[in-house]
């Protein structure tokens, strides 16, 4: 009996290792809790069966519908959207809304990439609107989290579509300009720094209305975070939680 030809695999490709540190998040805002998220070092075309288990019965249960409590949390959510001029109705109503309505065809509901996905999953869990960006698309390590001006809008897809961003919670990276350059809201994040398959750090937040439990939404983040930390060689994640008028490391 002939031995068995040795198989030949090919090299699994190596992401490199960033060690960024910490970024600073300052919130601006009054009516708004950040829960604040970073993740490094992680593999954005990681896919796991356990994960895809839990995605699918979070969706199935939303399928269904929500208790009252739910509803509450649901519509303070959208209220903490109502600053100035902004209405969060119809297509501006906060993206956790959306995601609810994918919900009722679980079939067609998105799955992006990993860090996306799990960004949903925390939106769907929480009831609360989610943003992720890419760090290094950023080319910042501080953030800032106000009302947009009136000048303010950006491309959030491909087709070019524009957001106007006033009066609306826009998150700003910092660069020159103290006052930011918006990147993310809890509508429609720009097109400009979302993940990618070359993503390797990640900057998230969870949009929470101030009555939501300190509590609660610091175990969202620790779940966040430790759902982000399974795809990556050296995974380097934080979370920390920024009450209105606060500035924080992350």
């Amino acid at each position: 009996m002939r031995p068995k030809a040795a198989e030949t695999r090919r090299p699994i490709p190596i992401p490199p290792v960033h060690e960024r540190g910490p970024i600073s998040v300052s919130n601006q805002l009054v009516n708004v809790t950040l829960g604040v998220v970073r993740a490094e070092n992680i593999v954005p075309t990681y896919s796991n069966a356990e994960f895809e288990q839990e995605l699918d019965k979070v969706i199935s249960v939303r399928a269904h519908g929500l208790t009252d409590e739910q509803d509450a949390v649901r519509r303070a959510a959208r209220d903490m959207l109502r600053n100035g001029r902004y209405k969060p109705t119809g297509r501006g109503k906060p993206a956790s809304e959306y995601l609810l309505r994918s919900a009722q065809t679980p079939e067609t509901f998105p799955r992006i990439n990993w860090p996306v996905d799990v960004c949903n999953f925390i939106s769907l869990t929480g009831l609360l609107p989610v943003s992720i960006w890419d760090l290094d698309k950023a080319q910042c390590e501080s953030f800032a989290f106000r009302l947009g001006r009136s000048d303010e809008e950006y491309i959030f897809n491909d087709a070019g579509q524009v957001i106007s961003l006033t009066d609306l919670v826009v998150g700003c990276a910092i660069q020159d300009n103290p006052e930011g350059r918006p990147i993310v809201n809890p509508v429609k994040d720009c097109l400009a720094t979302k993940t990618s398959e070359h993503t390797r750090r990640v900057g998230a937040c969870v949009y929470a209305p101030n009555e939501f439990e300190h509590e609660q939404l610091a175990l969202l983040c620790e779940r966040f975070a430790a759902m982000l930390s399974r795809a990556g060689l050296k995974p380097d994640v934080a979370y920390v939680i920024a009450s209105p008028g606060e500035e924080v490391q992350c």
